[in-house]
């Protein structure tokens, strides 16, 4: 399953990447996020990964993010895996102007276990809005913050 977002956010590129590349932000506009790891001692780069734990209704989701492509503020790639899950994700940024960005995210899912082929095949929707609701949750968080 594929499907594209697009979102305007009314920041600079610059502060809209800084906002997005920090860990420590990602509480702020990822709901249900309960905790990270950074599964290495570098820096967010290409081959980097961390452990996120996520509460969605009564169950807990942990899940790999790697990234595979880390080229900001142009863009950043990465997988995230669960159980039955791969979501490979490609997100492109650019200025609009000098105070609104665009962020594309182009989402794919493959789906590796009879019941979340099911669910892909049933309730796509639930996937692109789940995607919709991260995407708008950061434009909120981002066009409030008083942040850089």
């Amino acid at each position: 399953m594929k499907y594209s977002l697009e979102i305007e956010v009314n920041k600079p590129l610059e502060k809209v990447i800084a906002l997005l590349d920090d860990p420590e932000k990602m509480k702020h506009w990822q709901p249900g996020l309960l905790s990270y790891e950074v599964l290495s001692d570098e820096p967010r780069k290409e081959g980097v990964q961390m452990k996120l734990r996520y509460k969605m209704g009564k169950r807990e989701i942990e899940m790999i993010e790697t990234i595979t492509a880390y080229d900001l503020p142009k863009g950043m790639s990465a997988t995230y895996e669960t159980n039955g899950v791969i979501n490979i994700q490609k997100n492109l940024f650019h200025a609009i102007d000098e105070n609104r960005t665009h962020w594309v995210s182009d989402n794919e899912f493959v789906f590796n276990n009879f019941m979340m082929k099911l669910m892909g095949t049933f309730m796509p929707r639930a996937f692109k809005k789940q995607s919709k609701i991260y995407l708008q949750a950061f434009k909120k968080f981002a066009e409030k913050s008083q942040e850089l």
